[in-house]
């Protein structure tokens, strides 16, 4: 297997002139794609919820020579991302790389405002929401970049099992959610001209922020696999910085590649329901119902 740290990466690319927004960038991954994009020249705006680790995120980026600021909002709050859209649209007049990083994992069932379960409104229906109202601002040569999960091979979608929390499974609706970001892109890809659209895999990071949410046993579990050497958790530990490489390689590179999937910087086939075309036109119909109602 072909790990991000001897893959191709971005580590060469110039992103000089470039604005990017990074969604939950305050740590874990996201942080490490927004402090890459800025150490390549890109300017970066930082997503999160917790302003004061966003601002240390946006201080550091100021620091390496990058124009930054951290912009506050709650995915689960679809007036706060339509919000967070606007706010964008005020700063920049072109955004050249959209990454929709922000995630989370939740072990117990609950449904937002909106009547959707809350793994799928915050890792899909919020980047959807946010892509599509940026979509304007994005560059005709930008880059929207999914950052999705190899647990998506895992996972079925059946639209009407995210708007019901029976036999509601915290895992099953984390692989869920990740499906549905590979077949956003896919769907974004073929719906418009211009900007790339892709999803990637970026990595098991146990450490990460994702888990934030999870019950005390899977923390646990969490934080004692962040602590194994890599060589003995079987290979499949990440650190976040390698875990970055593959998301930063989409933002940064000059790809021909669209509405594709990617895993340790290189294209990879997706699960066949992920191929699914029709379920991501759906998908996309569903999800665009969901956030105007």
């Amino acid at each position: 297997m072909v790990r991000p740290e001897v893959a191709a990466s971005a580590q060469d690319e110039d992103c000089s002139g470039t604005t990017a927004l990074v969604t939950g960038a305050t740590s874990g991954i996201g942080r490490e794609i927004a402090l890459a994009l800025g150490r390549l020249g890109a300017d970066v705006y930082v997503h999160g919820r917790d302003r004061e680790r966003g601002e240390q995120v946006a201080s550091r980026l100021r620091e390496l020579g990058a124009d930054s600021r951290f912009f506050r909002a709650d995915f689960l709050d679809v007036q706060q991302v339509r919000n967070l859209a606007v706010r964008i649209h005020g700063r920049v007049d072109e955004l050249d790389v959209l990454v929709n990083n922000a995630g989370a994992h939740f072990d117990d069932g609950d449904l937002t405002d909106i009547g959707v379960e809350r793994t799928f409104h915050a890792n899909h229906l919020a980047p959807f929401l946010l892509t599509t109202e940026l979509l304007d601002a994005i560059a005709e040569d930008g880059r929207i970049v999914t950052v999705s999960s190899e647990v998506h091979r895992r996972a079925s979608l059946d639209l009407d099992d995210v708007e019901s929390l029976e036999d509601y499974d915290g895992f099953d609706a984390y692989g869920r959610s990740k499906l549905a970001n590979v077949l956003f892109a896919r769907e974004l890809a073929r719906r418009v001209d211009g900007p790339t659209a892709n999803a990637c895999h970026p990595g098991f990071v146990p450490g990460s922020g994702l888990w934030r949410t999870a019950s005390v046993p899977v923390r646990a579990l969490m934080t004692l696999l962040s602590v194994i050497p890599r060589r003995l958790a079987f290979g499949v530990v990440d650190s976040t910085a390698s875990a970055a490489a593959t998301p930063t390689y989409l933002a940064a590179s000059d790809l021909d590649a669209d509405g594709a999937y990617f895993k340790d910087c290189q294209q990879v086939a997706p699960a066949e329901q992920a191929a699914d075309d029709e379920l991501a036109a759906r998908l996309w119909e569903w999800s665009a119902d969901r956030v105007d109602g």
